[in-house]
């Protein structure tokens, strides 16, 4: 029975106004859908309130914006018959809905939680019919992450401020993926190439012909600086000409190796002119499985790879994809599941689903006997499903109308994967030959390998890169000739940078953070200018090394993998095997507090230390350092400040020398040189520190003509009341500021002009206080509106 004054309605709240819009036409007039726009309620941005001597009770307030949609939200609240709390159903989803229940505060036996991995009619239906209870469990490992978090952030940031530079953060996680990409970046410095020699060889079975300047004609680029033919194109030409390539294996029976040219050359030498025969022929079958319905980590992998797409790219789209799309007549509906997952799992029904699709669509020969089956790995959430299509039906070309590029080629990312995932493996013939001849050298063995598609299977859905050459028929003992064998020189490469794709796969690997924060990772690291990204491809800067070594120095454990990867357990067991949350904070503390104190009271300022370089000082003879600026690392005379030389130097901390320009410096007339700073390259003066004049530069290198004077105005500055208006050139055109810049950063649109002439003129302007000044100008207040609107700060006692 409804409650005194309601309207009889069920209030269901989610997090987002396309998840309300997708919900709402399968709910029916009887409930009433509204969105909260994501979290409500967090710790405020300024201090750390956490209590850490009260058990770590955390101060949470209403967050900045968010004042009109929870009154919004309580009106509703008000009226409503029931509560359902329908945000996601990961940790944050949790925290929401309780942060939720404490707001509204609708009694408990009215409120219920409704958790659904995919939007749809079935599920949504499904979800209302059986609703359960607040997993304080779940919002309580959320809560002991997010207070974590707060501590290591808030406590070790400020250390960095005063020991590098300010701006600077620190994360429990992105901390150690900064690490990663820093001691990836340290071993591709140390990193020395090993010399090595491959004599490869291409045969062909065509013994009356010779088409050794055939093949060097074709794989030989045209023109200078052109690509020699594509691996595809290049087997197909062999295939042709009855040819294939092979591999030297063995020499003298013994495994081939090379180092250098003169042990190369000596083989190749006993290699000419030599007979070769097939000396062995296997013949097998081999079998490609599909890979399993994606996870989080996997679809950020595949888009990044396939598509392109950023980790933070694709976590946008495919929360676009499943809280709902409008598909017309058919509304909106919700096209995948829920895509913060680390479980592969898939429902009965969905896979019966996909069975039929492919055995009505494709053909019975691709569909297995008895449904794939696909292990998660040990920590994972098989409460959660996969990454899939919430109707296997709904084909990419049948609705790729109605979504964007990117959302259709996400979709057709997801879509594939799980039907292949449904499907038979692809099944290839493969041989391998033993090529032999006898030398003066001894019997040498080179080895081919070639292979046939016999069954594409899930090939025929998901495409893989199956490129491989095709042998011609061969017998034992059938004579070949030698189309080519050249000897090559060859160095082994450093370890690959991290790419975007490969880093999550790094992260998940070692267990750092989870699912729903790789995007975040990643974002936040290259934010902090920790890392950056080149060819997409990740870089450590110098500032991202030297917070490295200071928190490796000073927090070996916050900055140790497996400690890391511990306290992601510990905080998985919070949620999953009601672990006492306190106690986790508790142990974690203690030895962390004694750490920061002893940071605080020894850790050197990083612009105070200094690594010797191998160069000299050009001015006084005595060797250069390498020392820490605000624009990173510099080469320094290690006699300053008696010699004040400094010159920059490349990621590398090789030198750039400084190009004189042909330009002379404007006050003293002295030369001009090229340097490169914060904000890119301009033109110092060469008497700097003695003349400190600078010049912008265009990308090209051209002086940039000065900015135009600013240009008075005669108005009263309203904030300072002793500076005049005056009018400024920025990125966005003229405006008006005052003339006490930096010190009085008053700033008005030069719409406002004449009208502040004519207030002026009347004695009006300048007013007493900023509130006037507003209402004559007829503008809001932001910090009257904030005072109006911010609620008092609540303290929340959390169960324990």
């Amino acid at each position: 029975m409804a409650k005194s004054g309601s309207s009889g309605k069920s209030l269901v709240i989610v997090e987002s106004p396309a998840k309300a819009k997708t919900i709402n036409r399968y709910l029916g007039p009887a409930f009433e859908v509204k969105a909260s726009m994501g979290h409500v309620r967090d710790l405020p941005a300024k201090g750390l309130n956490v209590d850490i001597d009260n058990d770590f009770e955390p101060t949470y307030d209403i967050m900045p914006g968010k004042s009109k949609t929870i009154t919004a939200l309580k009106a509703s609240a008000k009226k409503c018959d029931k509560l359902y709390l329908a945000t996601d159903l990961d940790r944050e989803g949790e925290a929401i809905a309780w942060h939720l229940a404490e707001i509204l505060a609708v009694p408990p036996e009215r409120t219920f939680r409704v958790v659904f991995n995919a939007i749809t009619g079935s599920t949504i239906k499904q979800a209302f019919a059986h609703p359960g209870k607040l997993d304080m469990d779940k919002v309580m490992a959320q809560q002991a992450r997010r207070i974590l978090d707060r501590i290591v952030g808030y406590q070790i940031s400020p250390l960095l401020w005063k020991k590098v530079t300010r701006g600077l953060s620190a994360g429990r996680v992105q901390s150690v993926a900064v690490k990663m990409v820093v001691q990836r970046e340290r071993e591709i410095r140390a990193f020395e190439p090993a010399e090595y020699w491959l004599i490869p060889a291409v045969f062909t079975t065509e013994l009356h012909n010779d088409y050794s300047a055939e093949w060097l004609a074709f794989i030989t680029p045209t023109n200078d600086g052109d690509n020699p033919p594509a691996q595809a194109e290049q087997y197909k030409w062999l295939a042709e000409h009855g040819a294939f390539r092979a591999e030297l294996q063995t020499v003298g029976g013994k495994k081939f190796e090379a180092s250098n040219a003169e042990q190369a050359q000596r083989i190749f030498a006993g290699l000419k002119g030599a007979q070769f025969k097939i000396a062995e022929i296997e013949t097998k079958q081999s079998y490609s499985r599909p890979s399993p319905p994606f996870i989080t980590s996997t679809l950020q992998q595949a888009a990044a790879n396939r598509l392109g797409f950023t980790t933070k790219r694709t976590m946008r789209i495919a929360q676009q994809l499943y809280e709902g799309i409008d598909l017309g007549s058919m509304g909106s509906l919700g096209l995948i599941t829920y895509m913060r997952t680390d479980s592969t799992h898939v429902s009965p029904e969905a896979v019966t689903e996909a069975r039929s699709y492919i055995s009505r669509r494709l053909g019975g020969e691709y569909l297995p006997d008895k449904p794939n089956v696909y292990a998660s790995k040990k920590n994972a959430q098989q409460a959660h499903e996969a990454i899939r299509p919430t109707d296997v039906d709904l084909t990419p070309a049948d609705i790729k109308m109605f979504l964007s590029d990117e959302q259709f080629k996400l979709y057709d990312l997801v879509w594939r994967r799980f039907v292949a995932s449904a499907m038979k493996p692809a099944q290839w013939d493969v041989t391998n030959l033993q090529i032999a001849a006898e030398t003066s050298i001894g019997p040498c063995v080179y080895k081919a390998a070639g292979r046939v598609l016999v069954f594409d299977g899930y090939s025929a859905i998901w495409q893989t890169n199956s490129n491989g050459q095709q042998l011609p028929p061969v017998k034992t003992g059938q004579g070949l000739a030698a189309v080519d064998i050249k000897a090559e020189q060859h160095f082994t490469n450093p370890p690959p940078r991290y790419t975007e794709a490969s880093l999550v796969k790094a992260l998940e690997k070692e267990g750092i953070g989870r699912p729903s924060t790789y995007a975040s990772i990643i974002s936040t690291i290259q934010d902090r200018g920790y890392v950056e990204q080149q060819d997409k491809k990740f870089f450590a800067t110098d500032v991202g090394g030297i917070v490295t070594d200071k928190l490796g120095e000073y927090f070996p454990k916050i900055m140790d993998i497996a400690f890391t990867r511990y306290m992601e357990d510990q905080l998985d067991k919070i949620e999953e095997q009601h672990l006492d949350w306190l106690g986790v904070l508790r142990d974690f503390y203690g030895p962390f507090k004694e750490r920061l104190e002893i940071a605080m009271a020894e850790m050197k300022h990083a612009k105070a230390e200094t690594t010797p370089s191998e160069y000299h000082c050009p001015e006084c003879g005595k060797g250069l350092v390498y020392r820490f600026g605000k624009s990173g690392k510099f080469l320094s005379c290690s006699a300053y400040p008696d010699c004040k030389f400094a010159c920059p130097c490349d990621k590398e901390g090789k030198m750039i020398e400084q190009k004189i320009s042909e330009h002379k410096c404007p006050v003293c007339g002295k030369p001009m040189v090229g340097k490169n700073g914060r904000f890119g390259a301009f033109l110092g003066c060469s008497d700097y520190p003695n003349c400190k004049t600078t010049l912008k530069v265009d990308k090209d290198g051209n002086v940039l003509p000065p900015k135009p004077p600013p240009e008075p105005t005669g108005i009263k500055c309203y904030k300072c009341k002793d500076g005049r208006l005056v009018i400024r050139q920025g990125k966005k055109g003229p405006f008006m500021g005052c003339a006490n810049f930096p010190k009085c950063r008053t700033i008005i649109s030069m719409k406002q002009l004449d009208h502040l002439k004519e207030l002026q003129a009347a004695g009006k302007w300048p007013p007493q206080t900023w509130e006037e000044a507003d209402e004559l100008l007829e503008r809001k207040n932001p910090k009257k509106t904030a005072k109006k609107t911010k609620k008092v700060k609540k303290t929340v006692k959390t169960a324990t």
